[in-house]
């Protein structure tokens, strides 16, 4: 393999993998397939199965292709989770929280209410229990999982109504992405629908949904949901910071090399970076079109929050009373977080704070 041609292709991760480019040559060439639950026009979260099938090729030097397929192409948006478990394909990259019909559990690989930022994520992942207890729980789906990127605080959805207190979602007709968040917006009194998000417009348009929640202002504005409902709410306090996940069939990860596993694993953290990286570089520059296109920006008022709190911590003690799986899981993570809202009170909330009083 040519190093420098490896390098200027992958970045970092070529450098990082550049020793195993004699080993790599030798190996037999591997053919995957990763199904999305997304379509390709979503350029940051489809971006990041994107990044990681380049990353592979380049890292191995074409050896190792993945061919990517978004939504709908190879099968459903939900029906990934079915198709690794069964070997029917060799990886996806989805929500986790879109299988909580299956179990519960599967919204801690991406997002609860009231839960942990995008950096706190990656921490309780990647140097907490999170990663290790969350593969633990998909080993029984035949399913490794890694990080495809977060993507930060999400906003808090499009209504067609303004919601001026708690009482406003009583009896509205919302799309949820799944997960635990529709069982508390439930106790509030909110029908909720769980659907693609290419349908959602259709629903917005004719009245069948009365609001939608998806992820922020650059993926949101893309779907035009500001043209059929005026207003949008924030904070998303269902997705603090909402990870994608790789999710790899067991089998076919064991089949591979040492050297190919190791590409894996390396184009995951390059093409989780670069999603996350891309919301916080485009939601600036999206918002300020979205205001300008008369898109009116509302806080959810504080009856909200709070009743949103306390239907959530209702929804997690359920929970935990029928699981000690979950019980385990949740409360590992709850204190993970205590430990982060500490620290941040002396570092990112008082920095952020001082920083939008004054004037650059």
């Amino acid at each position: 393999m040519d190093r420098r041609s490896l390098i200027k292709n992958a970045g970092i991760a070529g450098v990082l993998a550049a020793a195993a480019a004699p080993a790599v040559h030798a190996q037999q060439a591997v053919r995957w397939r990763l199904a999305s639950s997304f379509p390709k026009s979503l350029d940051t979260i489809f971006g990041s199965a994107e990044k990681f099938a380049q990353t592979v090729k380049a890292l191995s030097g074409g050896k190792f292709e993945v061919s990517l397929h978004a939504a709908g192409e190879l099968m459903p948006a939900f029906g990934v989770v079915d198709a690794l478990e069964n070997s029917t394909i060799e990886m996806a990259q989805t929500a986790p929280y879109y299988f909580t019909g299956k179990n519960s559990i599967f919204a801690f690989g991406c997002a609860v209410p009231f839960g942990l930022t995008a950096r706190q994520m990656d921490a309780w992942m990647e140097h907490g229990n999170g990663r290790k207890l969350f593969d633990a729980f998909c080993a029984n789906y035949n399913i490794k999982s890694y990080s495809a990127g977060n993507t930060g605080t999400q906003m808090g959805g499009w209504y067609r109504k303004e919601m001026k207190s708690v009482a406003d979602l009583k009896g509205l007709k919302m799309r949820l992405g799944g997960g635990l968040f529709g069982e508390a917006m439930a106790k509030l009194g909110v029908v909720s629908q769980n659907m693609p998000a290419g349908d959602v417009y259709q629903a917005l348009e004719k009245g069948t949904l009365d609001a939608t929640e998806f992820v922020g202002p650059h993926d949101d504005q893309k779907l035009g949901f500001n043209k059929v409902a005026p207003y949008y709410y924030y904070p998303g306090w269902w997705e603090g910071g909402a990870e994608l996940e790789f999710f790899v069939n067991a089998k076919a990860y064991a089949a591979l090399s040492p050297e190919f596993k190791e590409i894996v694993d390396v184009a995951t953290r390059v093409a989780a970076r670069d999603m996350t990286a891309k919301y916080d570089a485009f939601n600036p520059i999206a918002i300020k079109k979205l205001v300008a296109d008369k898109t009116q920006l509302k806080a959810f008022p504080k009856d909200v929050m709070d009743a949103g709190f306390k239907a959530s911590m209702e929804v997690f003690a359920e929970h935990e009373a029928k699981s000690p799986e979950f019980k385990k899981i949740h409360q590992d993570m709850r204190s993970f977080q205590r430990d982060q809202l500490l620290w941040e009170r002396f570092s990112e909330l008082r920095y952020n704070q001082y920083m939008t009083s004054v004037k650059l």
